[in-house]
C-alpha cells in the first residue's frame, strides 16, 4: 500500500499540473478586440448674437412732469418701453429751448448713437432740418411740423378734435355767454383750437363769445395764471388752454369758474373747476414709428395726422357737474368725430370778418386747416401779427 504521505504528495503534484496546463490553454485563446473609442462630442454650435437695441432720443419742450404736452408724450414713451422691452433703449432731454440749443441737442443725440430722434415741438422744425441733412443714417420725427425730407417726417393729432368736444360742454355749462382761452403761440394748430372750441360752444348757444389772450409762450405758469385772471376778470366763466401747465386750472379754481385740462388729465389739480380734459394719446403713433423702423418700412418724405378714430385724441374725466344729456350729446359727437359723421369746420364757415371763409359745397381739407390764420365769428381781438 502506499504510504498517505505520499498519496497527499501526488495529489498535490496532479492538482499543479492540471493548473499549469489550464494556463498555457489560457494563453493561447485569441483577445477580443478592444471597442471602437467613443467619439468626442461636438461643441454646441454658439447662438446667434444678440442685436442692439433700437437707440431712441426725445426732447422735450418743457420738463416731463409739466402734467400736460410734455406729460403727454412722456407716458407715450414709457408706454412704449413696455411694449418693446429689450428691442428698444429711451433716452430724453426736457426743456429744450425753441432756438439754435435745439439744433446741437438734436446734434448730441444723433452723435450719441440714436437711429430714431423725436423732436416734440414745433419750433424744433428748422434744427431738425439742418441735423438730418447730416445724420442721413438716423430718422427723425417732428410733431406738429410741416417739413419733410428723405429721413425726416412729421406727425400730429387733431387736438381741435378734444376742443371742440369741450366747447359743447362749456356751451352748455357757461352762465355769461363768455368764454376765455389762453393761448400760447398764434400758429395755425392753436388758432384752430380756439376756433373749434368756439363752434363747439356755438353748436349748443348761438350767444356764445370766447375772448383770447396770448401768452407768447407754450409754458410759463407765471403768465398763464395772468392771463386766466385776466380773462375772469372781463366776464370768462369756462377757460380752455392751449398752454402746457396746470395754472389756468387752478386760476379757474381759485375764483369759483370752470376750466378744460389740457393734452393730459388735469382732473386732480383742481377739481371742483375741471369740467374734463381734452387729451392728446400719442402712444399709438410712437408704437406704429418704432414698428416702421424695426421692421425696415419707415420712410420719409410723410405726414400724419390722427384724431379720434386712431385713439389720438379724446375727451376724459367728465365732471360730475355735467348733466347726463350733454355727456351724452359728447359721447355722440365722439363717435360722429371718429367715423366722420360730424365736421368741425364746415361749410359755410363764417370768419370774424363776417364774410364766408368756407363757402357751401367747400370743405375743410388739411391744407385749409394746416393754413388756418383766422379766428371764426364770435372770436373777440385780433389774431397776432408776430407768428412764428
Amino acid at each position: 500500500m502506499t504510504d498517505p504521505h505520499k498519496r497527499s504528495l501526488l495529489r498535490l503534484a496532479s492538482w499543479s499540473t492540471l493548473a499549469a496546463a489550464a494556463a498555457l490553454v489560457g494563453c493561447g485563446k485569441k483577445e477580443e478586440p478592444a471597442p471602437p473609442p467613443v467619439a468626442a462630442a461636438s461643441a454646441p454650435a454658439s447662438a446667434p448674437a444678440k442685436a442692439e437695441p433700437l437707440k431712441i432720443a426725445f426732447a422735450y419742450l418743457g420738463p416731463a412732469g409739466d402734467h400736460g404736452w410734455t406729460f403727454a408724450h412722456d407716458t407715450a414713451r414709457k408706454a412704449i418701453e413696455k411694449e418693446f422691452g429689450d428691442k428698444i433703449v429711451t433716452s430724453f432731454v426736457e426743456n429744450v429751448p425753441e432756438s439754435a440749443d435745439a439744433e446741437r441737442i438734436f446734434r448730441d443725440m444723433a452723435s450719441q448713437g440714436n437711429k430714431l430722434i423725436f423732436g416734440t415741438s414745433f419750433g424744433y422744425m428748422e434744427p431738425m432740418l439742418k441735423v438730418a441733412e447730416d445724420f442721413k443714417d438716423t430718422k427723425f420725427e417732428h410733431a406738429t411740423g410741416y417739413k419733410q425730407t428723405d429721413n425726416l417726417r412729421s406727425y400730429d393729432s387733431r387736438s381741435y378734435m378734444g376742443a371742440y368736444m369741450a366747447g359743447i360742454i362749456a356751451g352748455k355749462m357757461t352762465k355769461t355767454n363768455t368764454l376765455g382761452v389762453v393761448g400760447s403761440i398764434a400758429v395755425p394748430e392753436v388758432i384752430r383750437n380756439i376756433n373749434a372750441y368756439t363752434l363747439g360752444a356755438q353748436s349748443v348757444n348761438p350767444k356764445i363769445k370766447t375772448k383770447v389772450v396770448w401768452v407768447g409762450s407754450w409754458f410759463d405758469p407765471p403768465k398763464e395764471t395772468e392771463a386766466a385772471q385776466s380773462l375772469i376778470n372781463g366776464g370768462a366763466d369756462v377757460l380752455l388752454q392751449n398752454t402746457d401747465s396746470t395754472a389756468v386750472l387752478q386760476t379757474a379754481e381759485k375764483n369759483k369758474k370752470y376750466a378744460f385740462g389740457w393734452d393730459s388729465d388735469m382732473s386732480k389739480f383742481a377739481p371742483e373747476a375741471h369740467l374734463a380734459s381734452a387729451i392728446i394719446n400719442w402712444t399709438p403713433y410712437y408704437s406704429k414709428a418704432v414698428k416702421d423702423v424695426l421692421e425696415g418700412t419707415w420712410t420719409g418724405k410723410t405726414a400724419t395726422w390722427w384724431g379720434v378714430k386712431e385713439g389720438a385724441n379724446d375727451i376724459v374725466a367728465i365732471s360730475d357737474k355735467v348733466p347726463a344729456d350733454v355727456k351724452e350729446l359728447v359721447a355722440k359727437t365722439k363717435a360722429g368725430l371718429a367715423d366722420g359723421s360730424v365736421d368741425v369746420f364746415k361749410a359755410p364757415l363764417i370768419g370774424q370778418d363776417g364774410k364766408p371763409a368756407l363757402k357751401q359745397g367747400e370743405t375743410a381739407d388739411d391744407k385749409f386747416l394746416g393754413g388756418m390764420l383766422f379766428y371764426v365769428k364770435g372770436v373777440d381781438g385780433k389774431v397776432p401779427s408776430d407768428k412764428k
